[in-house]
């Protein structure tokens, strides 16, 4: 069991940049593949990007490449999202999910743990 808690996000302007946080307690946070995905309201759940327990990827949705970085501290039990160049259509609920079995990294079926969802909002 391990318990996500997402932090950083806020009200930007297009062109900013924001770093959001996923903080896991409980299990071996390193033995653990991390996902972001994000939900704008009125569409489905997204993902944005994955980064693996085993050091492979990181991987990226096609429309945030070159513009977000996913990186992961297991010393501090940490999963960072840092998003460059901001655009008014990155805004949404952005969720941290967790999983021991990740076969698809980009599917949130594949994810048994999430967070609570941080707002991010970016002004045109």
């Amino acid at each position: 069991q391990v318990q996500l808690v997402e932090s950083g996000g806020g009200l930007v302007q297009a062109g900013d940049s924001l770093e959001v946080s996923c903080v896991a307690s409980g299990r071996i946070f390193s033995e653990y593949d991390v996902g972001w995905f994000r939900q704008a309201p009125g569409t489905e759940r997204e993902f944005v990007a994955a980064i693996r327990s085993n050091g492979e990827g990181p991987y990226y949705q096609d429309s945030v490449k070159g513009r977000f970085t996913v990186s992961r501290r297991n010393t501090k039990n940490t999963v960072y999202l840092q998003m460059n160049s901001l655009k008014p259509e990155d805004t949404a609920v952005y969720y941290c999910a967790a999983t021991l079995v990740g076969d698809n990294y980009s599917w949130d079926q594949s994810y048994q743990y999430w967070g609570q969802g941080t707002q991010v909002t970016v002004s045109s």
